[in-house]
């Protein structure tokens, strides 16, 4: 396991508490640079991975709004057009030593919330879905969406780019769906199952088709986390550490040592089926002298939540 931790793309005082917590792998996310188009082209991704690795810090994934949009997970008009921007964007990270590209397949509003400031521990400030209140709210303007179109667009997808991702030597990580539930506001979601990711990998059988397993969404499914990672093995790319309380359709974030997941157990899990990837954590709380700009990505939370998954990795590996 490499602990890393989401940062920006420009140097700021979070790239020196990495350093100084001992984490030297970072992850880019859209969330943290604005409109991710700006930097999907070589030269951008060039001097980005030089500028992290002139600091000590090498980019071991990237994920967020990569270079597909609904366009591709609808199958419309264009998406051909997209996925060959897909394909050279995999191409740049490749040959820039970038292993792992995470993507996701949520039309529409894609990740839903549905309160960003529940407190918690000490009056430190997580989120929280209640499908009951989301499904009150207005139909998705692309609704309804079918799981079938999904399906047909998902395979269209990965038979023309995990070739492409297996000559580049890049890792693909499909995240679940998040909230992993069959349909919000009119359009459906697929990537919600053990079952649904036993058919991802069998549509195009490559190391490079391979998970995002966020445990969050794996706990929301009410499947046993530690089995789930032994099932897949080392079709796990990339891992997001964090832990709900609840179910799909009502659940709390939790701090990562606070949830109902064994993370000790996950963590023998992780070394039992070999898993040397990056692992980030996820969905962290707000905690005190941090404003909750970025609901689940304040930096406070990060930081604790690294030195726990450290420590419960040096604790398996006495076993």
């Amino acid at each position: 396991m490499k602990p890393a931790l989401i940062l920006p793309a420009s140097p700021d005082e979070r790239w020196t508490l990495a350093k100084q917590i001992g984490v030297t792998d970072a992850v880019v996310h859209t969330l943290e640079i604005g409109d991710g188009r700006r930097f999907w082209d070589y030269d951008s991704l060039l001097r980005m991975r030089n500028s992290f690795r002139n600091a000590g810090l090498e980019i071991a994934v990237i994920e967020g709004s990569v270079p597909i949009t609904d366009t591709t997970r609808l199958g419309r008009e264009g998406r051909d057009e997209e996925i060959e921007e897909f394909q050279q964007f995999l191409r740049d990270v490749g040959s820039l030593g970038v292993p792992v590209v995470c993507y996701d397949w949520m039309a529409g509003l894609r990740w839903a919330r549905t309160s960003v400031d529940i407190r918690s521990r000490g009056d430190s400030l997580t989120t929280g879905y209640d499908h009951e209140q989301m499904q009150a709210g207005p139909a998705d303007p692309i609704a309804p969406v079918s799981e079938e179109t999904l399906w047909e667009s998902l395979e269209y997808f990965l038979e023309r780019v995990v070739p492409v991702a297996e000559e580049a030597d890049v890792k693909l990580g499909l995240h679940p769906d998040d909230p992993p539930l069959p349909e919000v506001r009119g359009v459906g979601r697929i990537v919600r199952s053990v079952e649904a990711y036993d058919r991802v990998l069998e549509l195009y059988p490559s190391e490079h088709n391979g998970i995002t397993f966020c445990q969050g969404n794996f706990a929301a499914m009410g499947v046993d986390v530690p089995g789930a990672i032994r099932h897949f093995g080392d079709a796990i790319n990339f891992v997001h550490f964090r832990d709900v309380e609840g179910t799909a359709e009502g659940f709390v974030e939790t701090w990562h040592d606070d949830g109902p997941t064994d993370m000790l157990e996950a963590m023998r899990a992780y070394r039992d089926v070999g898993f040397e990837g990056p692992m980030r954590p996820d969905h962290v709380p707000t905690m005190a002298t941090e404003e909750n700009e970025n609901p689940g990505y304040e930096t406070l939370g990060r930081l604790f939540a690294v030195g726990y998954m450290t420590g419960l990795w040096e604790s398996v590996g006495d076993d």
